[in-house]
């Protein structure tokens, strides 16, 4: 049976990019359960397609994402508690989709990003913004908190940061966002996807199973001490990939002077 064809996206593959563009420029690109679903959905099959090699996140229209859609929004107002905990499950586990996704992932900032929508950014590998977006974690000004997004966005902008952008509901720039490291790169509007492509061929250029093993590595590594543990995990994961066919394979490239195979085609 074929799956639907998703209402609030638009899905490309060009070669080995995928890209997964919101569709909703007249909400501003804000998600509710539909969207959410079809993001789980998109982020699990592109995920496992061997010809997707990276995954870009883009938006249509002057926002990014404005995080929760209105009327959902007022659907969630009349919910009990065991309600709120299914539906903040379901965001929950999108986020996790696309931060855990095998391929690497690209976020197009062309615009605004509040609330939820910094949730998305932050799940994303990297980030590129134009100068003019807009960034807010404005749960604060509803009398909410940015609860299940804040492990994606307290580990891209660090806790300092978001002591201060969480409890001040703040707008920052683009500037502020590489500042701190909310974002990767900073392009005017005309060079954006210049920036994303030259992201997209480095991350296209390398060894798939070696991209998907650092996205790993960095999730073990981050934030441990550096213990005896921690250093067997390193020791065992560069004796896996060396012995692995794409570790050969790169390395035999090296020697002989050639093209891996990953590029040869």
């Amino acid at each position: 049976m074929t799956a639907a064809a998703p209402q609030h996206l638009r899905i490309t593959v060009e070669g080995a990019c995928a890209t997964v563009t919101l569709a909703r420029p007249e909400l501003r690109n804000a998600f509710n359960d539909a969207v959410i679903a079809e993001l789980s959905a998109a982020f699990t099959a592109l995920g496992a397609r061997e010809d997707v090699r990276a995954i870009v996140l883009a938006a249509e229209g002057p926002a990014f994402c404005a995080g929760a859609d209105l009327n959902w929004m007022r659907r969630m107002a009349g919910y009990n508690r065991e309600e709120n905990l299914a539906d903040a499950a379901r965001l929950a586990e999108m986020l996790r989709l696309i931060d855990t996704c095998p391929k690497p992932t690209v976020a197009r900032i062309q615009g605004d990003v509040y609330a939820g929508g910094m949730g998305l950014v932050a799940a994303c590998d990297m980030a590129v913004a134009v100068p003019t977006a807009g960034f807010c974690l404005s749960e604060v000004r509803l009398g909410l908190i940015p609860a299940t997004i804040s492990p994606y966005v307290i580990r891209a902008m660090g806790a300092r940061a978001a002591q201060r952008y969480f409890l001040t509901a703040e707008r920052f720039d683009a500037a502020e966002a590489l500042r701190i490291g909310f974002v990767h790169a900073v392009a005017e509007a005309d060079a954006l996807d210049a920036q994303v492509q030259a992201l997209v061929k480095a991350l296209t250029g390398a060894s798939p199973a070696a991209v998907r093993a650092c996205k790993t590595l960095v999730r073990d590594v981050a934030g441990r001490p550096i213990d005896a543990a921690l250093i067997q995990g390193t020791v065992a994961a560069i004796a896996d990939i060396r012995a692995s066919a794409e570790g050969r394979e790169g390395v035999q490239a090296f020697l002989d002077k050639r093209k891996p195979s990953w590029l040869a085609s």
